[in-house]
């Protein structure tokens, strides 16, 4: 079967570009990378694809807030093809500021089949400053995420100043809780509860979600990196685990975009 093609969006601002067509093609996949523009003039067409990836970066500087400026750019040029890309059977990935778009779009959560209507935000780190770290995550095992199947607990880096999950109206967080949209929560690597802990938890994000999938499950968006994290050299602690003799075969990346390809497999 031939491998399942990837849009890989990138310009004004998002710079993790090379690494996720990487992930997706040392996966199997077919990678395409192209600057925003391109495909709001018409240039590329969404339609030659059934993958579509958001990166990580500071698109438009976020001088309107994450993802925003971006957002606002697709929703008014593209949003019929957004929405018919959405309506084939195909996947998308946010990651980062890119989940900051899908969330300004309003792509996710997409409560009851609701798509492109925002009704959850991220806001800045209760930090109150950039966080770059790594953390540790559990994998919610009972919702229907492509991205994360055959997954437990996972550690992946976060680089980000607005990663805290929020809305006013609780309601919203419990329905995401009730599906199962709730991707990947935060936890404390002490004893593997969900923590709202700071560092553990790093923009103080309510009961430690740190990505969220649509209800199809068909479409992510994760703060963590894991484009970040597909070789075990990656991992900061390497150095230790060679010694113990236990340093893994692959980062714990690489079965997000792995999951994805074979999905069209």
């Amino acid at each position: 079967m031939a491998a399942p093609k990837i849009l890989v969006v990138t310009g004004n601002g998002f710079n993790c570009e090379r690494e996720t067509a990487y992930a997706f093609d040392m996966n199997g996949g077919n990678s395409d990378i192209y600057n925003m523009n391109y495909i709001i003039e018409g240039d590329i067409k969404l339609s030659g694809y059934q993958i579509l990836a958001f990166v990580g970066g500071f698109s438009y500087g976020d001088h309107l807030g994450g993802g925003k400026v971006a957002a606002v750019k697709f929703r008014n040029n593209l949003k019929v093809e957004l929405m018919e890309f959405v309506a084939r059977d195909t996947l998308i990935i946010g990651i980062c500021n890119g989940f900051q778009v899908l969330m300004q779009l309003g792509i996710l959560p997409a409560l009851n089949g609701e798509y492109f209507s925002v009704k959850l935000t991220l806001a800045p780190n209760n930090s109150k400053r950039y966080e770059d770290r790594w953390v540790q995550l559990k994998v919610n095992q009972s919702s229907n995420c492509i991205f994360t199947q055959k997954m437990d607990r996972i550690m992946l880096p976060v680089r980000h100043g607005e990663g805290k999950l929020f809305t006013p109206d609780i309601e919203t967080f419990e329905k995401l809780l009730f599906n199962n949209q709730t991707a990947l929560q935060y936890i404390d690597p002490e004893n593997g509860d969900i923590t709202e802990k700071y560092p553990y938890n790093p923009n103080g994000s309510f009961r430690g979600i740190a990505g969220i999938c649509d209800p199809s499950g068909r479409i992510f968006g994760l703060m963590p990196h894991p484009e970040a994290y597909l070789s075990p050299y990656n991992n900061p602690d390497w150095t230790r685990l060679k010694y113990k003799n236990s340093v893994p075969e692959e980062g714990d990346g690489v079965q997000i975009f792995r999951n994805a390809v074979e999905y069209f497999q």
